[in-house]
């Protein structure tokens, strides 16, 4: 049997196993903020309907009008906000908007699934350790823009994607899971990006179900001693 990495299970490279854990709690509400296509927004609506998540998207908020997601939304029947960030006049008004916004629909958890813009502290501190990000690569590797140019350029052999808590400093926040994903000799950007893509979608939705679980548990955790204050 060949040893190729071009064959290799990389559903092995995935930490912490992905394997739902049940949770009794109502679900989360979640609020989904996407640029793009939305691939990462299908992926945890299916993980919701087929029974892999608890949780319920309330909201997916979207900044440029052309964006693909929105179709996807339609299909799944999830409401969609277009906030424009080229009518805003800097990144604080159009936060500001955005935390409004998810306030109003009663979000407990806010999802960045292809957010193509830097957040704010005012979007951070109203959803403090409450925001997550999926980044390609395996951070604290290759930060910021271009994470699989720069993997390429660097020449790893193993790179991935992974998702992570949303704090000031960009791509710095507690990693929640990690998927490893193989270089091959041939890969271009796009062959590579679409690798790591797939990888995504498999640890989305798991990653959200560890990190509200862990944050609902803290939080139960800390009310007796509320109560004797």
């Amino acid at each position: 049997m060949s040893n190729s990495p071009a064959i290799a299970e990389v559903s092995s490279l995935i930490s912490p196993s992905p394997t739902p854990i049940a949770d009794p709690q109502p679900p989360v509400k979640l609020g989904v903020m996407a640029s793009g296509s939305g691939s990462n927004f299908e992926a945890i609506a299916q993980a919701i309907a087929d029974r892999q998540l608890n949780a319920q998207v309330e909201l997916l908020i979207y900044n440029n009008p052309g964006a693909k997601v929105v179709e996807r939304t339609a299909r799944w029947g999830v409401p969609s906000a277009l906030f424009n960030h080229r009518e805003f006049e800097n990144r604080e008004d159009l936060d500001r908007a955005i935390v409004q916004a998810l306030q109003q629909a009663g979000v407990e958890w806010v999802i960045m699934a292809g957010w193509m813009r830097i957040v704010t502290p005012i979007l951070i501190c109203a959803f403090e350790n409450r925001i997550l990000n999926i980044h390609p690569s395996l951070l604290p590797s290759f930060k910021g823009n271009r994470a699989v140019e720069q993997a390429l350029e660097a020449g790893v052999k193993i790179t991935g994607c992974t998702v992570h808590l949303v704090v000031p400093e960009v791509d710095s926040g507690t990693i929640i899971m990690q998927a490893a994903v193989p270089v091959l000799p041939d890969d271009t950007v796009e062959t590579l990006q679409n690798r790591i893509h797939l990888q995504e979608h498999q640890i989305y939705p798991p990653a959200i179900g560890f990190a509200s679980q862990a944050f609902r548990k803290k939080l139960d955790s800390e009310l007796p001693n509320l109560h004797r204050k």
